[in-house]
C-alpha cells in the first residue's frame, strides 16, 4: 500500500491474515479480477476506517456483516460509517455472513447490480 502509514499497512496484513470465513469465501470471487474484470482489495485503510472490501476504481466498499451487526449500537456505528465513506465518494454494500453462505452467486449478482448503476 504505496502511501500508507505504516501502522495503518501492518493492521491492514493482520486483518487480513485473521479474515472471517465469509470473508474468504467471497475474497475467492473477488480476487484476480474475477469480477467482471474489476480489481478488489482486502483491509483498505479509507480516512479512519478499515474497508473489507474496495474497488477503488469504482469506489465501491464491500462491508461483511456478521452477527453482532444487527445490534442498535453496531447499526449506529455503521450508520456513521457509511456516512463518513460516503462523504469520501465511496458507494457502501453491505452483506450478511449467511448470504456468502447460502447464496454466493446472489450476492455478485447484486455487486454486479451496484457496479452497474454506477457506471
Amino acid at each position: 500500500m504505496r502511501g500508507t502509514q505504516p501502522w495503518k499497512a501492518n493492521r491492514s496484513r493482520i486483518l487480513r491474515a485473521n479474515a472471517t470465513s465469509a470473508e474468504d469465501k467471497l475474497w475467492h470471487h473477488l480476487r484476480a479480477r474475477r469480477l467482471c474484470g474489476l480489481k478488489f482489495v482486502r483491509q483498505f485503510p479509507i480516512g479512519n476506517y478499515f474497508a473489507d472490501f474496495v474497488c477503488r476504481e469504482e469506489y465501491l466498499v464491500v462491508e461483511i456483516d456478521g452477527g453482532t451487526h444487527g445490534t442498535a449500537i453496531e447499526c449506529r456505528n455503521d450508520g456513521e460509517r457509511n456516512q463518513a465513506l460516503a462523504s469520501l465518494g465511496y458507494k457502501v454494500v453491505r452483506i450478511n455472513n449467511t448470504d456468502i453462505y447460502e447464496n454466493i452467486e446472489g450476492v455478485l449478482d447484486q455487486l454486479l447490480a451496484v457496479l452497474q448503476k454506477r457506471g
